[in-house]
């Protein structure tokens, strides 16, 4: 990778107001610009997925570009702009899969479209495999380990880490119209699907707290799989885990009532665990 390419990607993921891009800094600089260009090419598509005033049709035609973008890049085509050129590095060096690529693409579809409401949990299951562990896969090869082992970590990280997402976003992706809260748990706590309504309905913490479980699980199946991989190589994903299981008990003491300040850990205890595991 270019000094000039990897000074791009690291740009666009410094301006993105992520977390992400202080949390790779415990990466030796050649995976952490790796890891940015993944992190780049992903909001480039979330971005088409996102865009407002776009149709369908034209969202669809900006990610099928990609997917020709993702296609020349492992049929040795070249790559003409600086995320695709910090791709190509990152795929010749850690040797991601090509899947893996589409399957992102293939989640942002699924927000690109009609709004998400109350999917079931077998469509939030392939959501959550597309948008967050597809990214881990990508993510444990440049963290040093593509052992199976490593792709479990993927598999129920990726869960979690998604699952806390949405549940700590509840009101904003209501205020758009949208619910990723799982038709069966609605429905066995009495809470219509219904984005105008759901904040106030009285069983929301239930279905809150199902959800909430249900990550707590692969949280637990996550660190049961790290113990399996090679140590130094899980740093970061450890502090992801680290650093979002924590809102699953925020969200809790709260009992899932979003009238207050947006979840978040304080930025001193982000950098204690950020400490620990640079000193681990």
């Amino acid at each position: 990778m270019t000094p000039q390419d990897a000074a791009y990607v690291t740009a666009l993921v410094k301006a993105s107001g992520t977390s992400f891009y202080h949390g790779m800094k415990i990466l030796p600089p050649a995976r952490r610009n790796a890891m940015y260009a993944v992190y780049a090419f992903c909001r480039v598509v979330d971005d088409i997925a996102d865009e407002e005033g776009r149709d369908f049709a034209a969202k669809q035609a900006g990610l099928e570009a990609w997917r020709r973008r993702i296609a020349a890049l492992y049929a040795g085509g070249g790559a003409a702009e600086p995320i695709t050129r910090a791709l190509a590095a990152a795929i010749r060096d850690y040797h991601l899969r090509r899947e893996d690529f589409l399957a992102v693409i293939d989640g942002m579809e699924m927000d690109a479209g009609a709004p998400v409401i109350a999917p079931s949990l077998a469509e939030l299951d392939l959501y959550c495999d597309r948008v967050a562990a597809a990214v881990g896969r990508l993510s444990v090869r440049i963290f040093g380990d593509a052992s199976p082992a490593a792709d479990e970590v993927a598999h129920a990280l990726g869960r979690g880490l998604q699952l806390t997402n949405i549940l700590r976003d509840v009101p904003e992706d209501a205020q758009r119209g949208r619910i990723y809260l799982p038709a069966e748990y609605l429905a066995e706590a009495k809470v219509a699907p219904d984005p105008a309504t759901l904040l106030a309905a009285p069983g929301l913490a239930r279905a809150g707290a199902r959800l909430a479980d249900l990550a707590e699980a692969y949280f637990d199946q996550a660190n049961a799989a790290m113990d399996r991989c090679e140590p130094g190589a899980m740093r970061p994903a450890r502090l992801m885990e680290a650093s979002y299981r924590p809102l699953l008990a925020i969200l809790r003491r709260r009992r899932f009532d979003y009238a207050g300040a947006r979840v978040a850990l304080p930025k001193w205890r982000k950098f204690v665990l950020a400490a620990r595991l640079l000193a681990g």
